[in-house]
């Protein structure tokens, strides 16, 4: 940023890094959660918009669109008010009310089609290839990554080079993050801050986990994965865009995939509210509920610093969350 001025901001950054006990089969672990869920607007998005926003502010943007799972057009509109810019929110029909009806009131335009987000983004590119507007989608601009580095950044500040966590849990849908936090240490590496990467453990449902079957196939990139379906609408992106570039940051960190049941996901998003009093959405709830797995698979080895990444709040689940067979109840799980 070259003018300050058009810079927007609601003082994001420097989240809360919190130690947590381990779940039954994963007590080894020294575990800890960085939770983004705090920053404005609810999600790890802020970080990614808090930057694209500001310099297409800067470059003499007006107008934008993007498909969003929820939170990335919930921050996007924040932003975009906050800039004063217009910004158009594609979304699939059944993401969270709280979240629509928070991009409504930013002053976005908010428009429900498709089912997943691949078929969001495609309408929506399709439905704006002649109005105008620049299309702030994940990757298909190169500051999102760059506010999305932040999250390596500030780890660095808050632990220090010899207390970094030895390996990171990261719930992946469009893998933005993971791409964001290999650039953050490969540029720490890079002035001699640190010596090494935290290894990189990429989380997906069982029901759409495109990334962790390249993972384990060794394909170079994921191919699109077959009907997908999971609980957790971030994490429902079947072909997610420069997935090549996914696996790169994985593989060069030498990490590594799990994949979650649905009903784990649930029963994660319990246990850390009961036991820990945080409020996770379905995604961040994701890494919690691969612990189990990773310990037994020899990913993660006891006496590890493990870093789980909690990339959004619970609270705009809150109002859909059902008990089984029963109404709608006032928790996380």
């Amino acid at each position: 940023m070259r003018d300050e001025r058009a810079i927007a901001t609601f003082g994001e950054g420097l989240t809360p890094i919190v130690p947590l006990r381990p779940p039954p089969g994963a007590e080894g672990l020294v575990l800890s959660a960085k939770d983004d869920g705090v920053l404005p607007t609810g999600s790890f998005k802020a970080r990614g918009m808090a930057v694209a926003i500001s310099r297409a502010a800067e470059l003499g943007l007006r107008s934008f669109f993007l498909p969003s799972a929820g939170n990335a057009g919930l921050a996007a509109a924040a932003y975009a008010a906050r800039a004063g810019l217009a910004v158009r929110v594609y979304v699939p029909r059944n993401t969270p009310a709280a979240q629509r009806l928070g991009a409504r009131t930013f002053g976005a335009e908010v428009i429900e089609v498709g089912e997943t987000l691949r078929e969001t983004g495609q309408e929506a590119r399709r439905r704006e290839a002649t109005a105008g507007a620049f299309d702030l989608s994940t990757l298909r601009e190169p500051y999102r990554v760059e506010g999305k580095k932040t999250m390596g950044f500030e780890m660095f500040e808050q632990l220090g080079p010899t207390e970094l966590p030895d390996a990171i849990v990261y719930p992946t849908g469009g893998g933005t993050g993971l791409i964001g936090l290999s650039k953050a240490f490969r540029e720490l590496r890079a002035i001699g801050l640190v010596s090494g990467t935290p290894r990189l453990i990429a989380v997906q449902p069982e029901g759409c986990a495109p990334i962790v079957r390249a993972l384990r196939e060794g394909a170079p990139r994921a191919v699109p994965w077959e009907d997908p379906r999971t609980i957790a609408p971030g994490l429902l992106v079947p072909s997610p865009f420069a997935s090549e570039r996914i696996l790169e940051a994985v593989r060069e960190s030498h990490g590594g995939g799990e994949t979650v049941s649905d009903a784990e996901i649930r029963e994660a998003r319990g246990t850390l509210g009961r036991a820990e009093g945080l409020a996770v959405s379905p995604e961040a709830a994701a890494p919690y509920a691969a612990l189990p797995a990773l310990v037994r698979r020899g990913v993660l080895r006891e006496g590890e610093r493990v870093l789980l990444y909690l990339t959004g709040s619970g609270l705009p689940f809150l109002s859909t969350d059902r008990e089984p067979g029963g109404p709608p109840v006032p928790s996380p799980g």
